[in-house]
């Protein structure tokens, strides 16, 4: 009877021991359960202290991060502008450059048709007073003489003005004067002795082929164009490099590559072997 008893009250305690265990694990999972609806309370008020430190650094790297984009943006607006100035000012330049150049070449092909016009002017006028003194002397002008009063000095015999046989050189071959020659004598009666002999001023040799045709140089059997880099040699100057900005009718501009001078290179010049001219 005493251990039937005995069995009974430990068997109460288990039960009553599984009892509070139970109890304390609901109660456990209460308080957890109480403690995570609080947090997720604090959540959604935004006065969860977890996030809020969180929110905090992530504010403060997204504020770094606009910094920096801000600062590279001031940058590329300035390296921008930087660029703007300078190919403004470059353009400016260039435009200011193509006008002066221009003009200058158009002054400098202006002055050239003055000088052939000025040129032929004077051939023409040479030639046309060597015609002139030949038709007077061929056909003289009578002119009626008065009698010399007794007082009156002696007039002073008129003095022929004789041509110069350097224009006759320039302008006349040796048929044209001989032919004269024959017409002079044939009026005075006299014979020709013998042909007249001009004497030929002298003349430098050509080197080299040069000419200018359809705004290009042809020179050494090779054409050159503008823009076209070259490479120039001469006993004054020495040997540079070029480029050709300009090709006229008798002549060619070149621009120096080390000091962006210009120089004049005229045909004659090339044709003469004074200037060596290569391409690039």
């Amino acid at each position: 009877m005493a251990s039937f008893n005995t069995e009974d009250a430990s068997e109460t305690d288990m039960v009553k021991r599984e009892t509070e265990y139970t109890e304390i694990k609901e109660q456990m999972y209460q308080d957890k359960l109480a403690h995570l609806k609080k947090q997720l309370q604090q959540l959604e008020e935004g006065t969860l202290p977890e996030y809020i430190k969180k929110r905090k650094k992530i504010d403060q790297q997204y504020k770094e991060r606009i910094r920096v984009n801000e600062i590279w943006r001031e940058f590329e607006l300035d390296v921008v502008e930087r660029e703007y100035i300078k190919e403004k000012k470059a353009s400016v330049k260039d435009f200011e450059e193509k006008k002066i150049e221009l003009k200058k070449n158009l002054i400098e092909e202006l002055e050239d048709k003055k000088k052939n016009i000025e040129s032929e002017r004077n051939s023409m006028d040479l030639t046309g007073g060597f015609l002139l003194s030949d038709s007077m002397e061929m056909k003289p002008v009578t002119t009626r003489k008065l009698r010399r009063r007794p007082n009156d000095p002696m007039p002073l015999p008129e003095k022929r003005r004789k041509q110069n046989p350097a224009q006759l050189n320039l302008f006349l071959d040796d048929d044209d004067i001989m032919d004269d020659l024959r017409i002079i004598n044939k009026v005075s009666g006299k014979p020709v002795s013998k042909k007249v002999t001009p004497h030929p001023s002298p003349i430098e040799p050509i080197i080299a082929e040069a000419k200018i045709d359809d705004g290009r140089l042809y020179y050494d059997k090779r054409w050159f164009h503008r823009n076209q880099p070259v490479f120039v040699e001469s006993k004054d100057m020495g040997k540079f490099t070029g480029v050709i900005t300009t090709v006229g009718s008798q002549e060619i501009w070149i621009r120096k590559i080390p000091d962006n001078c210009k120089m004049r290179i005229s045909v004659g010049q090339l044709e003469k072997g004074q200037i060596f001219l290569r391409r690039r």
